[in-house]
């Protein structure tokens, strides 16, 4: 597990004050707002305070101490920014996608296992987890409750109740 994430990637320069448009790889803005550095590589180094974040459109508007003028801010362009995991606070019931990776998913009734969450994507409405059973196949999970029982990142298991189909051959329910 990192303890670095991607936080914003600068994509442009905004006004003459060093402000600067960025791309959120995090829950965006008003996540973003709550940390008092990034950094600028993802192991840590090249701390950098953050004097404001806001939302304008689908990027974010980020003031950096370092980047008080528009010159500053565009030799940023490009640059991918970094928070410190340990200083994040997520509610109950989220998770760093960091964090899943690799967990070992099972049934929650019989215990069975049926893979280790390899990918999370985010296509709609929720995340679609990907689980990679032992011969190497690939399995789509719907992250909501009504599959997800339980995610225990300590043990680093996630239960599960999936439908005929998910884990095993499909269903056709036109043949009897």
């Amino acid at each position: 597990m990192q303890s670095y994430l991607p936080a914003c990637k600068i994509v442009s320069t905004h006004g003459v004050r060093g402000e600067m448009k960025a791309l959120p790889l995090c829950d965006g803005a008003e996540f973003l707002a709550k940390f008092k550095r990034l950094y600028a590589t993802a192991d840590g180094t090249g701390e950098c305070r953050v004097l404001g974040v806001r939302t304008q459109g689908n990027v974010m508007l980020l003031r950096l101490a370092d980047a008080t003028d528009m010159d500053a801010a565009r030799a940023q362009v490009g640059r991918t920014y970094y928070f410190a995991k340990a200083d994040a606070r997520l509610p109950k019931g989220r998770y760093f996608i960091d964090d899943l990776l690799g967990c070992e998913v099972r049934d929650a009734d019989t215990g069975a296992v049926y893979g280790i969450l390899t990918e999370v994507d985010h296509p709609a409405a929720q995340d679609i987890y990907t689980v990679t059973d032992a011969a190497g196949e690939k399995h789509m999970l719907p992250a909501v409750p009504e599959f997800v029982k339980t995610i225990d990142i300590d043990a680093r298991t996630i239960l599960v109740t999936p439908i005929d189909g998910m884990f095993n051959d499909a269903v056709n329910g036109d043949k009897e």
